[in-house]
């Protein structure tokens, strides 16, 4: 019970939203629709069982003209109820849509507001696969959201209003044991009752480990597919090292992990569909078995007999709607599971820079960049670096170098306001643009144009202006593919994409730039001419690489270094002249 409880408060949670967002009328309207639908598709079930009763009895008492006036109701009836169940289910699905769409888009905008994603990852959250999150599970959430619920309350309508035929029905043709009449108020209702109970009962024992076996299952699935992706996003250093067999055997074995887990739902729901079959197929006659002593003793008619079969069938099922609906209801409770826990992670990644101690980007009225008792941790808590009164200066090129693994990447992160782990503070000048480019830049799948001008809109540059700074960059030969459409990190070389990221850096113009071995995979002539082109278009942007290679120096004005000291690095206020001075 207490495990209900906190499903159905986490379902309110996520589902409510949506009828109070701006969205809410046109929600609560398909919904109203949707449940005057089903209550109307329960009044005609009811008036099928009257006219059931009434056609058999013409039938044993063969009254053609009884029979003939039931046919023209049934063919009414029919119509009706064909009516109600096409538009029902239109209904339905246009609210299912509305719905996925208005939680796609929150959760997509939660999930990509300020770096969440990044955070996410950084934290080592419980939500993996948040492509999972976001396409399958709302999906899936949305549709047995509103399944359940519609069906639930069609039981419960269909179990009141069946109830009262079927206790009419009792009193009619009370209970018959060996002869002799047995005085019990209502007892095929109580009969109903008491079967679904059993039914319920066992069933919730059988298939209890249905719920994690489903969500474990969900979890492979998608951790296989990731890898899949990982695979074919790294082709070439996988043909180059030979890795196959390697890559084989850890795609397999993952495989092996969704083989085993399926083979623990294919026993669990042998077991399950072997009772509720046996359960429905017993339902079948249980009635009858019940009734059977009254019609032969002509207390009843066929119509009484077999409208009291149907009565019977539906209390049956509205009772023992968790014993047929249990399958979806394990799978549903694992998709509220996995979504539960992707909204805590977000909720959590977006809390963190709230939290103390944390590093904090201030927005500033002075020039230049100002660190102050900055110390920046891993998400683990270990010190990585210290910084304390250090500033880039505008205008003034500046060259961090130091030893791998000491924090110079996770510096620019800092600066850059994405990464929360450690004190301190980071001045930077209001509205001023920053601009990091990593040593594998980032290019969206789509046009060349879109890939290069990212995050802006494609349109925010000419073809002429992205042309010409492709030319400049030694790219002049993707100038004619502009709107070629492609995987472009899969395309082009690492070296390409470095000069295709310098390219994005020369047309957004930032005033800071932020380089982190941007340019580590070409030679360094190469280098060179790039570094002289920005200083040439870029004449007002500060630049601030990371780097390795002595011939740097030669572009920027200052370098610093990253000493090691105690356990972790500290960036010396102490600077070294550049070659050039």
């Amino acid at each position: 019970m207490k495990n209900l409880r906190s499903t159905l408060a986490i379902v309110w949670r996520i589902a409510s939203p949506y009828f109070y967002s701006e969205d809410k009328l046109a929600g609560r309207g398909l919904l109203a629709a949707v449940i005057a639908l089903q209550l109307a598709s329960v009044g005609g079930d009811v008036l099928i069982n009257q006219w059931r009763n009434r056609f058999y009895n013409a039938l044993q008492e063969k009254d053609w003209n009884g029979f003939v006036r039931e046919m023209i109701v049934f063919c009414v009836l029919a119509g009706i109820l064909v009516l109600l169940a096409v538009y029902q289910t239109y209904l339905t699905q246009w609210l299912q849509i509305r719905w996925r769409k208005w939680m796609t888009t929150r959760f997509l905008g939660e999930w990509l507001h300020n770096a969440n994603y990044y955070r996410m990852e950084l934290q080592g959250e419980a939500a993996d696969n948040p492509d999972q999150r976001l396409s399958d599970d709302v999906k899936q959430f949305v549709i047995q959201t509103l399944s359940i619920s519609i069906g639930l309350l069609g039981s419960i309508v269909s179990l009141a209003s069946f109830v009262i035929i079927l206790w009419g029905l009792s009193e009619a043709a009370p209970l018959s044991l060996f002869g002799h009449d047995i005085p019990i108020p209502g007892y095929l209702v109580w009969a109903a009752l008491i079967y679904a109970i059993f039914g319920t009962a066992l069933t919730q024992w059988i298939g209890r480990p249905l719920v994690n076996l489903n969500f474990e299952q969900q979890r492979y699935e998608a951790d296989f597919r990731f890898n899949l992706v990982r695979v074919r996003e790294n082709t070439e250093q996988i043909a180059l090292l030979k890795g196959e067999s390697a890559e084989r055997t850890q795609l397999l074995q993952r495989f092996g992990s969704v083989i085993s887990n399926w083979y623990g739902i294919m026993s669990r729901t042998k077991r399950l569909n072997a009772f509720t079959s046996s359960y429905a197929q017993a339902a079948v006659v249980f009635p009858f078995i019940l009734m059977s002593p009254a019609f032969f003793a002509n207390k009843i008619l066929l119509g009484a007999l077999i409208q009291t079969g149907e009565a019977f069938g539906k209390v049956q099922d509205a009772l023992s709607f968790f014993v047929s609906a249990y399958t979806t209801l394990a799978d549903w409770r694992s998709t509220v599971a996995r979504l539960d826990g992707f909204e805590m992670s977000v909720n959590s990644a977006a809390r963190l820079p709230s939290r103390k101690p944390t590093i904090e980007v201030i927005p500033s009225g002075n020039d230049g960049i100002g660190i102050e008792q900055l110390l920046i941790q891993l998400p683990n808590g270990k010190a990585q670096l210290s910084a304390n009164a250090f500033s880039v200066r505008p205008n003034q090129g500046t060259l961090v170098m130091g030893p791998s693994g000491a924090g110079k990447s996770t510096l620019f992160r800092a600066i850059a306001g994405v990464w929360p782990f450690g004190s301190g503070s980071i001045r930077v000048p209001a509205d001023a643009s920053l601009m990091m480019l990593p040593q594998r830049p980032y290019f969206p799948i789509g046009t060349l144009k879109a890939a290069i001008t990212y995050p802006a809109a494609p349109d925010s540059f000419t073809a002429a202006e992205i042309s010409d700074v492709l030319t400049a960059v030694g790219l002049p030969q993707l100038t004619g593919r502009l709107d070629e459409n492609a995987h472009w990190n899969r395309m082009l070389s690492l070296g390409e994409q470095q000069r295709l990221g310098l390219t994005r850096a020369l047309l957004h113009r930032p005033q800071y730039l932020f380089l982190d071995e941007a340019t580590a995979s070409l030679d360094e002539p190469s280098e060179a001419r790039l570094y002289h082109l920005l200083q040439e278009r870029l004449p007002t942007t500060t630049i601030v690489s990371i780097g390795h290679r002595s011939t740097l120096r030669d572009f920027h004005e200052r370098t610093v270094e990253l000493v090691h000291e105690g356990d972790g690095f500290t960036l010396q206020p102490k600077e070294v002249a550049a070659v050039s001075e």
